[in-house]
């Protein structure tokens, strides 16, 4: 499931993120941030996915 959400953040940022967190601020921040270019939001998307896997494995959670 990870591989799938990293590709989704290369090609669909958006729908990566909500995979990742669902419903939350860092969904909408990643919105504004692919229409303002895709590249923004790529890079966004990337960096909120390897962090939530990073909480998850340190037992942090959320």
């Amino acid at each position: 499931m990870k591989l799938t959400r990293l590709l989704l953040a290369l090609f669909l940022p958006p729908v990566g993120v909500f995979l990742t967190v669902g419903i939350s601020p860092t969904l909408i921040i990643n919105i504004l941030l692919t229409l303002l270019g895709w590249l923004p939001g790529s890079i966004h998307a990337l960096w909120v996915i390897t962090k939530h896997e990073e909480r998850l494995n340190r037992g942090e959670g959320f």
